[in-house]
């Protein structure tokens, strides 16, 4: 599989499954998504939204929302966190995700723990940039860290959720985790996402893994 292919892995459906879903889910969320980020902008004054740059189809980059879960200055907090804690550091190199940072805030880690955080990424995949199912979106400096695997996450679009995030979330170490993304690109079908998407609601609901 290559990434210089002409469209993004599923075609013309997987793209016309997005459009609907996330026309429709938008509709439902937009005044949960309003009501979240007042809260974030009364919590410390900063943007309601975080945008952070991700790699998606073909390499393209694109800036992936968020609500903002992370103190303004996350990262100068990280540096020093990991400056000063040896085996954070650890985790950090090994996983890209720390169990207890000293970023999130309160109301972020409520966020995170219900997937709330991530409902703007429906923009995203109005706008073609994710899908509502894909491997985890990754970042330009994280991809040097996939090797041979880097073809697959380059050959469709990033996903809201994926077959990786109903398999434990954050549960999942960085290895499994890429396994279960190359596994879904190289076995795409239609009947697979809708199953992801079937299974997302509990998987969230059941909240594990979600630091």
């Amino acid at each position: 599989m290559e990434t210089s292919q002409a469209s993004p892995v599923g075609g013309i459906w997987k793209r016309a499954l997005d459009v609907a879903v996330s026309g429709t889910a938008l509709i439902v969320a937009a005044p949960v998504i309003l009501l979240f980020g007042l809260l974030i902008r009364l919590q410390d004054g900063g943007p309601m939204f975080f945008g952070h740059n991700r790699l998606g189809f073909g390499r393209q980059s694109f800036r992936c929302l968020k609500l903002r879960t992370m103190v303004s200055n996350g990262d100068v907090v990280l540096a020093q966190h990991l400056a000063q804690n040896p085996a954070a550091k650890v985790e950090w190199e090994t996983t890209r995700k720390l169990r207890d940072d000293p970023r999130v805030t309160a109301l972020g880690r409520f966020l995170r723990k219900t997937s709330l955080d991530e409902l703007p990424q429906l923009f995203n995949i109005l706008r073609g940039d994710m899908s509502l199912v894909g491997p985890r979106p990754v970042t330009g400096p994280e991809i040097a860290y996939y090797g041979v695997a880097t073809r697959y996450y380059t050959a469709t679009r990033p996903g809201l959720t994926g077959l990786w995030q109903v398999s434990g979330r954050s549960d999942v170490d960085f290895a499994r985790r890429v396994t279960l993304d190359t596994y879904y690109v190289r076995r795409w079908s239609f009947v697979r996402d809708m199953m992801i998407i079937l299974r997302t609601p509990m998987a969230v609901l059941r909240s594990r893994g979600s630091y």
